[in-house]
């Protein structure tokens, strides 16, 4: 007969100690805000912004053969979705300097005798080269680059053109992929992680001067592994990378300096930290191709730190870029450091009085 009155009272503790959290969460109104939103966040970020076979990539032309054939091939190549025709050059060197810099994915050259080739089926080809760093971001438009011969020319090559052509593709497309030619994604996540592991570890402490040495040793840690286990390309950049790396420590630490004076509690404080990390990671480039995002994800993405943090990161080690070429990723990493800093004094200022 004392069963049902046990399980009762066991009932209602329960229940009341629910109501109890329920009320509390309410008067939390941050935490209950971050609760709410964090889901929608990522609903928002996975279901729009993420894109795993970009299109509509920056590409760079030298066409050096002004004929039919020759922009036939062009247009073919901007049909495919994969590539926009963003730059018209004039010389190798510029191709070349588009390229490396990262202002465009693909170089694409048509070469002077590329019309003549192909009606005396000679072999013609272009050249496409690929920044292959994130083979991510550049395979399908590879794959369908490939395939694209056997269609391009199809309404041109009517006539004397079609019975001198063999059977065979007109042209080949010949692709180099730069930067990382075997497509070895450990190559683009390592370095990646460098930003990554910083910012979850140091975002997270809340404290300076002491843990700066934490960061340079963990980034030592880090670059070591990544030659030694992957076998990272270090091609250079090394004043580049340690400028970027120590305004990236700096600014990181005094985020979490600026998170751990807002924040009442622990839970809010490491709610903030999950609220700053999920777009760092989805949205500068490290699990995704940054140019697969819509416009608006990628205007998003600038204003992180990470975003650029990570290019000088790839930059560096994988193309040996400079403080000439890199300088934009460290000038929105100097200003990041510069107004968290003096957001992170003001309010420490503020709890003191």
């Amino acid at each position: 007969m004392m069963a049902a009155p046990a399980r009762n009272a066991w009932a209602t503790r329960i229940l009341a100690v629910l109501a109890k959290e329920f009320v509390q969460l309410t008067r939390d109104r941050l935490t209950y805000a971050m609760i709410l939103m964090i889901p929608v966040v990522q609903l928002l970020l996975f279901g729009y912004a993420i894109n795993n076979e970009p299109r509509h990539l920056p590409t760079a032309v030298l066409v050096q053969d002004n004929s039919t054939l020759a922009r036939s091939t062009l247009a073919a190549f901007v049909n495919t979705q994969f590539f926009d025709i963003t730059h018209e050059t004039h010389s190798v060197e510029e191709l070349d300097t588009l390229l490396r810099e990262g202002k465009v994915q693909f170089a694409l050259t048509i070469p002077g005798d590329f019309s003549r080739r192909v009606a005396r089926g000679d072999g013609a080809q272009v050249l496409l080269e690929a920044d292959a760093t994130d083979p991510a971001a550049t395979g399908a438009a590879v794959g369908a680059a490939t395939a694209l011969p056997n269609q391009a020319l199809m309404h041109d090559l009517t006539g004397g053109l079609a019975a001198h052509t063999p059977k065979p593709p007109p042209f080949e497309v010949v692709v180099h992929r730069r930067y990382n030619p075997e497509a070895v994604t450990a190559y683009n996540i390592v370095p990646g992680l460098l930003g990554v592991i910083l910012s979850m570890t140091l975002v997270m402490i809340g404290k300076l001067a002491p843990y700066v040495m934490v960061g340079i040793l963990q980034t030592v840690v880090i670059l070591v592994m990544a030659s030694v286990l992957f076998q990272v390309p270090m091609e250079g950049g090394w004043i580049a990378l340690i400028l970027g790396v120590l305004m990236f420590i700096t600014g990181s630490l005094a985020l979490g300096f600026l998170i751990s004076t807002v924040a009442r509690t622990q839970l809010q404080a490491m709610q903030m930290s999950f609220f700053y990390m999920l777009p760092s990671i989805l949205l500068s480039g490290f699990m995704f191709p940054f140019r697969g995002m819509p416009d608006w994800a990628q205007a998003i993405g600038q204003a992180i730190p990470v975003t650029h943090f990570l290019r000088v990161v790839r930059g560096a080690l994988l193309k040996g870029e400079g403080l000439t070429t890199l300088w934009p990723s460290h000038v929105a990493l100097g200003i990041f450091v510069c107004i968290v800093t003096a957001l992170a004094m003001l309010r420490y200022r503020r709890t003191l009085d």
